[in-house]
């Protein structure tokens, strides 16, 4: 079930009580274990959104699964979570807590789509032409690799979009042949 709004209160509530505590960088640690969890395992989030299974038994196997390898705040918050019926919200709280986060700290995500792999140094590359071009002083760096676009790149940041790749281009000549501009000037 995938509720925005809820998931960004659960976040940010469990942001203010780790902050509280001096535990934001444990707690941050625990919920990026949480999101590899989530990430890897289709059925973890089946389990979570199953209206069968109930909560008891959700954090049962939740805690199973973490098997004592998160923060005290964070076993706490997930099983105020399944008490309240909201584990099926568990993916959303996860990432709108890393968003969050990432806002506190001043770090600032950018996915880069190559058609190969790019060097250490190509990458760093591109991380320096993004802080020159914006105040930002923290920037990850996620590279992705998808031959589907020929060659080029795409950069994704923060809501906007450079694509210059190469499958781009060829669509773009090909939308330029099928409305016959050239041909049109011409008359």
């Amino acid at each position: 079930m995938n509720n925005p709004r809820l998931a960004q209160r659960y976040a940010k509530s469990l942001i203010d009580i780790a902050t509280q505590y001096g535990k934001l960088d444990e707690v941050h640690i625990d919920i990026v274990f949480l999101k590899s969890i989530v990430d890897k395992s289709r059925d973890f989030v089946l389990m979570l959104e199953s209206p069968i299974i109930h909560a008891d038994k959700k954090y049962k196997i939740i805690s199973a699964i973490t098997n004592g390898n998160i923060s005290t705040i964070t076993e706490t918050f997930l099983k105020l979570i399944c008490n309240k019926s909201r584990e099926a919200n568990l993916p959303g709280v996860i990432t709108s807590f890393i968003a969050q986060y990432n806002s506190i700290i001043g770090l600032h995500n950018a996915k880069l789509t190559t058609a190969t792999p790019i060097s250490k140094e190509l990458a760093d590359s591109f991380v320096s032409k993004i802080k020159a071009s914006t105040s930002y002083d923290k920037v990850h760096l996620e590279t992705v690799v998808d031959n589907n676009i020929i060659g080029g790149f795409i950069l994704e940041m923060e809501g906007k979009l450079i694509d210059n790749s190469i499958l781009r281009n060829l669509h773009d000549v090909k939308k330029q042949f099928a409305n016959n501009d050239y041909l049109h000037k011409l008359r």
